[in-house]
């Protein structure tokens, strides 16, 4: 059973991982004093990377195959900016110690991006993966 919905789990896991890390505060611990120039950005763009990554795998998952590898990849990648730019501005109105930043939201675009193309490169005619409707 589990493993005939193991990118729904792997997907959905990883959204609330990104979700909790986004809206939790992690004033008072360890990983608060790391000092690393825009380190944050990094993370955005890795947590959106890997969300429309997965996310195709999601569609995929969902539809049965039934949908094109285009339409899945776009309706991944605006999920995601979607999804990044809720994230923001619940950052901004619910938390006390977060903050909404703009340049947090083009990170989480940039990543969605990426990660959406890499999906649609691997999967592409002139890869060896081949994606089957």
């Amino acid at each position: 059973m589990l493993k005939k919905h193991k990118y729904t789990i792997t997907f959905v896991s990883w959204m609330v991982f990104v979700t909790f890390s986004s809206l939790v505060s992690f004033k008072g611990t360890d990983a608060a004093n790391i000092d690393i120039p825009n380190l944050d950005k990094v993370v955005h763009f890795s947590f959106y990377f890997g969300a429309a990554f997965l996310a195709v795998f999601f569609i995929r998952e969902v539809t049965k195959g039934s949908m094109s590898l285009r339409k899945a990849v776009l309706f991944a990648l605006i999920g995601a900016i979607c999804y990044g730019i809720v994230i923001e501005v619940l950052q901004y109105s619910l938390t006390a110690d977060r903050h909404g930043d703009i340049f947090d939201a083009l990170a989480n675009s940039v990543g969605a991006i990426i990660g959406s193309l890499a999906v649609k490169s691997f999967f592409s005619k002139e890869r060896w993966l081949k994606w089957r409707n």
